[in-house]
């Protein structure tokens, strides 16, 4: 698993075997992933979304605690994921890092708790999995307008982002910390080193 720049987000890059009946690839090992993250994967509930071209879903994030880690792998077509710092006091606050995941590749998107989320679909019937460490919680579920200028997630040219109402308005990243909506980094680090038993390098 690679590292990502935003600290807490790693993405998986396996090796793909083709043959003539298809693929075969191992999108999640649980010594490499614990390994890498210092996490034991812990699953509360898998989701899979399918979007058309365009769509945009996210940023999406938890209160933390308990926050929401998640797991992420489109397994058709392709999407741009989108991982956003959004823990207020951290070294990368409100920067933002984009891999492609597609059903080629087969990459694979891993977000610690406090990270916030977000994809565009490349394709039509974009389907994503994504494994998550705690379940839906309304109340503790939040979101950043993803076309907020101060973001400036660069999304693809040529295509016009279809977002749904509740994310259309969704709060911008200023409102959002004002309101005191965002996690702290110092709360996020002091969950992470509950979680696995390990000073966080960030």
């Amino acid at each position: 698993m690679r590292s990502l720049g935003i600290a807490g987000a790693w993405a998986l890059e396996p090796k793909v075997f083709p043959d003539e009946r298809g693929s075969f690839h191992e999108w999640y090992r649980g010594t490499e992933f614990q390994e890498a993250t210092g996490y034991d994967l812990s699953l509360a509930q898998a989701n899979c979304s399918v979007s058309r071209w365009g769509v945009v879903r996210g940023v999406h994030f938890s209160d933390v605690p308990p926050g929401q880690a998640k797991y992420v792998t489109c397994v058709r077509g392709a999407i741009l994921d989108v991982v956003v710092d959004l823990r207020v006091g951290s070294p990368t606050f409100a920067q933002w890092e984009a891999v492609r995941l597609d059903d080629d590749t087969r990459h694979a998107l891993f977000l610690a708790e406090g990270l916030g989320h977000a994809f565009m679909a490349l394709t039509d019937d974009a389907t994503v999995v994504y494994l998550c460490s705690t379940g839906y919680a309304p109340e503790r579920e939040h979101g950043i307008d993803p076309l907020d200028p101060e973001l400036g997630i660069t999304w693809p040219e040529g295509i016009t982002p279809v977002l749904s109402p509740k994310d259309a308005q969704a709060p911008s990243l200023a409102e959002a910390r004002r309101t005191g909506l965002l996690p702290s980094y110092e709360a996020c680090v002091a969950h992470y080193e509950k979680l696995t038993g390990r000073p966080f390098s960030g």
